[in-house]
């Protein structure tokens, strides 16, 4: 009975304990394989990102080429006699030059009719003249509105493409026709199948237009609408193609626009993670999916590592209830055998019969008492003559029965042991300490190691009126025990210890590579800033002679390259933030400074947009650097202005806190989801309900004033309510009034200033220098350009010192800092100097001013240009 009982409790421990198992395996891989899911899942967020951007400009490149041509006159007179051969076949001539200048597919002249009478293949089989487009949703959108953008398969040629049409007006206004350009997106999936990803761009109706593997080629994604199946008859925009469909099972959803799917047709063995990304402008859908077998690797990897913490943690319990199980029965013992050697005690106190009655007595009567115990035990008198003993004492040192005798010298029994070799090499020195122990009567403790590998612990204590007894306890099993916990032990701290070496590797391998991001984000954006400067000031120059269309053409060129240069700027300023080379300068300056330079340009934009925008005054001085907190406070405003719907209001003031004042952006756009508060300060997140969402930047901003604020050591806040607004606040600290110079008038003076200045501009990109040289003209000075270090010196030998001299950094092999005193020696003096550089080295300014320079970065604004020539020359 008693064993089946020990049996069925065995077999519910196991239960239990594999039980345990089960369930810290499922739970630690279904978390494991939920946050790994999740992390592909934000990678595939980001890399779609950069494929959407890597669209939306290769996109760009070509819009605005129809705005161009559409002012072209020798196509409107075409459009305006269509019927004339001459005007026509020129027309012909003019469109395969610009094609082949631009690199596009093909260029195609539209009557209003819809009809081709010009393109840049009307000299092949596949020629876009005399047929009718009509029916192409991208002519009748430009004949109706301006302008029609649409994806489909040429009529002639069967490419595919993208096509952007610009309707071309008569003196009257009135549309005649349109000028189309058809732009191929094939170049652009090359690297969609890097790490073995499947990049996907679906239109509206869901139909996969493009993609690295054609057997996804013109794949239905979801069943289409009667409405959906007559647009794609009527239009063709995919003819000749038979349209399937995909089918998939949706497994899970990860929230937004991610979840895992199993794919039926095209058949994917394993399940996908489906990440999709919405292009507003062109209303298509960007697809990645990627394989979740690194997050099912994950998720089994912490399912063993939850099993083996599951079952160590087990074997330690059991070790420390077997450990206070033995602890336990040793009190126990000891506690018996207390109460054993006092009977034994009172029992020779008693005994008059001389010693062999009462050893004979205390054989018989204390042996009972003795058996019970766990241990071996011995007991002998003050003579050390042997007196009592259980059956366990005998079993552990296999005495005959003849040598086990009341009365029989315990020096016997000990020499017996050692002849057997249990006491060591040395057992005289051994069988001498044991006797001196005992006649002494002090109590030991030690432990003996047999040959065999037996662990013997051996107690001895002496007894009140002479004797002494022993206790033999077989700990083998504890020892054991001990040794496998220390032997565990110490390979969890080897493991702990390779783990923690490997962390540091990565670690050190991660800050590397974040250095060397840096350096080549620098780099590359310096390489970028160099023809950026020279289309502004070339722009500059063409705008002072642009009128009507053309002026109109101008801003809207402008205004992409101010976008772009914001997006250069932005990720300038991401890698000096994380190099650590961005300088602060605080200082005390009055917040109404700040107020007013964010006010003047701010509020015309706002009235643009139909919104109201109001700025509270304030006396307050503040402590800050006031262009890194204007950077801040205009990324707030400019937030404001595209998401906030036309009629709105934006409020900019500031509040009264503990030790300063709190600067606050109120708006009453249409607000933030309370999950997005956090994600809108990383790099690359945008949120998609902007009321300009075409004008919307790369989702630097946010991300820039967050690293900009824990620089300067302010602090950020955003409070939101969707469907009322938001409101962006920054934290800053009183300054000293005492401290606030009187502010100097920086207005630039009149243009004459700079009639007939004698100015030098050294720069050796051709695109930059000549962009300056005819700015500078155009503001009335007489230029003189040097296209390199060697130049420069060979002009200043004959020509007198200029008024002005701008001087690019890097010259080749040479620098400008370094060519200064070699002017200086040939003009025996060196005239004002203004130091140019698109470096990201925060040292160049402080350079500059230590030699009593002024310094601009490139791209430079013209308007900041005139400026401070017009002060240094004033």
């Amino acid at each position: 009975m008693i064993p089946h009982r020990r049996q069925l409790r065995l077999a519910l421990w196991t239960a239990l304990i594999a039980a345990g198992a089960l369930l810290s395996m499922w739970v630690a891989g279904r978390i494991a394989y939920e946050r790994a899911l999740q992390r592909q899942a934000g990678e595939a967020r980001a890399l779609l990102t950069q494929r959407a951007q890597v669209i939306e400009q290769h996109i760009d490149r070509y819009r605005i080429m129809p705005a161009v041509l559409s002012l072209d006159p020798q196509l409107r007179a075409t459009l305006a006699a269509p019927d004339d051969a001459a005007l026509r076949q020129r027309a012909n001539q003019r469109l395969v030059q610009l094609n082949f200048a631009n690199r596009t597919s093909t260029l195609t002249l539209i009557d209003r009719h819809g009809m081709g009478i010009a393109a840049s293949n009307w000299d092949q089989a596949s020629s876009n003249v005399g047929h009718s487009y009509a029916f192409r949703p991208y002519f009748r959108r430009a004949m109706d509105t301006g302008t029609g953008e649409f994806y489909a398969i040429g009529v002639t040629t069967r490419v595919p493409g993208y096509f952007i049409a610009r309707a071309i007006h008569d003196e009257r206004g009135r549309a005649i026709g349109a000028v189309a350009v058809k732009v191929e997106l094939e170049d652009i999936r090359s690297d969609w199948s890097e790490r073995g990803d499947l990049v996907l761009l679906s239109d509206a109706a869901g139909v996969v237009f493009l993609s690295a593997q054609p057997q996804w080629r013109y794949r239905m994604l979801r069943a289409l609408n009667p409405a959906e199946r007559r647009a794609l008859q009527d239009t063709r925009q995919y003819l000749g193609q038979g349209l399937r469909t995909a089918s998939l099972r949706e497994e899970r959803g990860l929230g937004g626009d991610a979840r895992v799917v199993r794919l039926r047709e095209p058949r994917l063995r394993e399940p996908m993670l489906w990440q999709s990304l919405h292009l507003p402008r062109e209303n298509w859908t960007l697809h990645l999916l990627r394989d979740t077998t690194p997050s099912l690797r994950t998720a089994w990897i912490a399912r063993a590592v939850a099993a083996g913490a599951w079952l160590l943690l087990v074997a330690v319990a059991l070790l420390l209830i077997q450990r206070n199980r033995i602890a336990a029965l040793r009190l126990r013992s000891r506690q018996e055998l207390e109460r054993m050697v006092e009977h034994h005690a009172e029992a020779l106190r008693n005994a008059q019969d001389g010693l062999v009655h009462a050893a004979r007595q205390a054989s018989m009567g204390e042996g009972q008492s003795l058996e019970h115990l766990p241990q071996g035990v011995s007991v002998v008198d003050a003579q050390l003559r042997l007196v009592a003993w259980n059956q366990r004492y005998a079993e552990l040192f296999r005495y005959p029965p003849e040598l086990l005798q009341a009365g029989r010298p315990i020096e016997d029994l000990i020499r017996y042991n050692a002849r057997r070799g249990l006491l060591g090499p040395d057992p005289e020195e051994a069988i001498r300490r044991r006797l001196d122990h005992l006649l002494r009567g002090q109590s030991y403790l030690h432990e003996r190691e047999r040959p065999d590998g037996t662990v013997i612990e051996i107690r001895g204590n002496p007894l009140p009126d002479g004797g002494f007894v022993t206790s033999y306890a077989d700990i083998t099993a504890y020892k054991q025990a001990a040794r496998d916990l220390r032997s565990l032990a110490d390979s969890l701290e080897r493991g702990i210890e390779q783990r923690t070496s490997d962390l540091q590797t990565a670690k050190g391998e991660a800050e590397r590579a974040n250095r060397s991001k840096t350096r080549f984000v620098a780099a590359a954006v310096h390489d970028l800033l160099q023809p950026l400067n020279a289309a502004r000031m070339y722009l500059s120059s063409l705008r002072r002679r642009s009128q009507g269309e053309s002026a109109e053409l101008v801003a809207h060129i402008d205004a992409a390259l101010s976008a772009q240069d914001d997006i250069l700027a932005s990720l300038l300023d991401i890698a000096r933030l994380e190099s650590g080379a961005l300088q602060v300068r605080r200082s005390a300056f009055p917040l109404a400074r700040l107020l007013a330079a964010i006010e003047g340009p701010f509020r015309i934009l706002a009235q643009a947009r139909g919104l109201e925008l109001r700025v509270v005054a304030s006396a307050a001085v503040i402590d800050s650097d006031e262009a890194l907190l204007r950077r801040i406070v205009q990324n707030f405003v400019s937030n404001a202005l595209q998401f906030t719907p036309r009629g709105g209001r934006i409020v900019l003031g500031a509040r009264r806190i503990a030790g300063g004042v709190r600067l606050e952006v109120w708006d009453s756009g249409r607000g933030i989801p309370e999950s997005k508060l956090d994600a809108i300060f990383e790099e690359f997140q945008r949120l998609d309900n902007g009321a300009d969402a075409p004008a919307r930047g790369a989702g630097l901003g946010l991300a820039i004033v967050r690293r900009v604020a824990q620089l300067l050591g302010h602090r950020v806040q955003v409070r939101s309510w969707p469907g009322r607004g938001s409101v962006f606040s920054v934290d800053l600290p009183y300054g000293d009034p005492a401290a606030v110079a009187a502010a100097t008038s920086n207005e630039p003076r009149d243009s004459s200033t700079l009639q007939g200045r004698k100015v030098w501009v050294v720069d050796d990109d051709d695109a930059s220098r000549d962009a300056a040289t005819r700015l500078l003209s155009d503001w009335g000075c007489e230029v003189t350009a040097a296209r390199s270090a060697a130049d420069a010196e060979m002009q200043a030998r004959y020509a007198a010192m200029p008024e002005l001299l701008l001087l690019d950094h890097r010259l080749g092999d040479d620098t400008g800092i370094e060519l200064a005193p070699r002017l200086q020696r040939a003009w025996q003096a060196l005239p004002p100097t203004i130091l140019m550089s698109a470096d990201a080295d925060p040292g160049l300014r402080a350079r500059a001013e230590e030699l009593g320079w002024s310094f601009l970065p490139k791209p430079v604004r013209p308007a900041a240009l005139r400026a401070l020539m017009m002060r240094l020359l004033g």
